[in-house]
């Protein structure tokens, strides 16, 4: 305690800042990322994942609940320093990346994770079927566009992948043009983590069964009618081409740089802990640090006194 107190008051003396206490790690037994990682560049079948799994997390609803409204202080705390750090230079960032079938939570994530932060450091963005300037260009401009700056997190509720899914299961492109993308988006997505980005990539799995469910649910409640299109009969036509887009997805771009999660969504509650663990262990990982004072402190709180 006496160090603590000497070095807090040699801070004060210089005109500079006492070294900030480094705040308290939650507990956790062990790491959700190797439990949800996809494995990189391995063949990939989803119907080996259960959705309705929960791995990692405690049991019961309840208890998950609560684990998650936990997570929103730190997650709050670490996107703040994060912030503070970019004003002093740091150009980290993070994206984190939501895919998934329709129905699968993409939406819901936003709300109930992205809501614990503070909106003015967030940047969230929801990829629709390209407009017609975007077709005039290369399909990543539009993601490049949208990305996050420094201190920033950014959401994309779709994201480029939409160009090796959608393109592939309705044949919009050819199969070697696929392949390129592929290349391309593992190059895009290495720039991106060499120029200080951490990439957190989601893909919220969950069942058929549960889909249906979910579609009828949309159709039964009037207030709900907004978010359903009849065009959602026709994807969900195409579930096993979609999966298999899912897989080849998922097993081309998991790489060390930026691999892919997988996160059982068939539980909502466990979904949105899930999510939130996974973008707390990245930004503890990143461990921002408030910066020091650019300014004498003291010659200024003198100042502000005399007036």
């Amino acid at each position: 305690m006496a160090k603590e107190s000497k070095k807090a008051d040699q801070g004060k003396k210089s005109g500079g800042k006492a070294p900030e206490p480094r705040p308290a790690r939650q507990r956790r037994d062990i790491s959700l990322r190797p439990l949800l990682r996809a494995p990189a560049g391995e063949r990939l079948d989803l119907g080996a994942f259960d959705p309705a799994a929960t791995p990692g997390c405690p049991a019961d609803k309840a208890a998950g609940i609560a684990a998650t409204a936990a997570l929103a202080e730190p997650l709050a705390s670490l996107q703040e320093r994060l912030y503070a750090a970019s004003t002093a230079g740091d150009r980290r960032r993070v994206l984190l990346v939501l895919q998934g079938m329709d129905t699968s939570g993409k939406g819901g994530t936003v709300k109930h994770v992205i809501g614990f932060l503070n909106p003015a450091g967030c940047r969230v963005r929801s990829f629709k079927a390209p407009t017609p300037e975007e077709h005039e260009h290369p399909f990543l401009w539009r993601i490049r566009k949208a990305l996050p700056a420094a201190g920033e997190i950014g959401i994309f509720d779709r994201s480029h992948y939409e160009d090796v899914l959608v393109a592939r299961v309705r044949e919009l492109v050819s199969r070697s043009q696929l392949n390129r993308r592929y290349a391309q988006i593992n190059r895009f997505e290495q720039s991106l983590a060499d120029d200080g980005v951490t990439l957190v990539k989601v893909f919220l799995h969950i069942s058929y069964e549960e889909q249906r469910e979910r579609l009828l649910k949309r159709l039964d409640n009037p207030d709900k009618h907004w978010k359903f299109s009849p065009g959602d009969i026709e994807d969900r036509l195409l579930w096993p081409e979609y999966q298999h887009a899912y897989e080849l997805a998922l097993e081309r771009c998991s790489t060390g740089a930026a691999p892919w999660y997988v996160v059982p969504a068939n539980r909502k509650w466990y979904r949105n802990w899930a999510v939130a663990t996974l973008l707390l262990e990245h930004l503890e990982e990143l461990d921002p640090r408030y910066p020091e004072a650019a300014f004498d402190v003291e010659e200024c709180r003198r100042r502000l006194l005399e007036t």
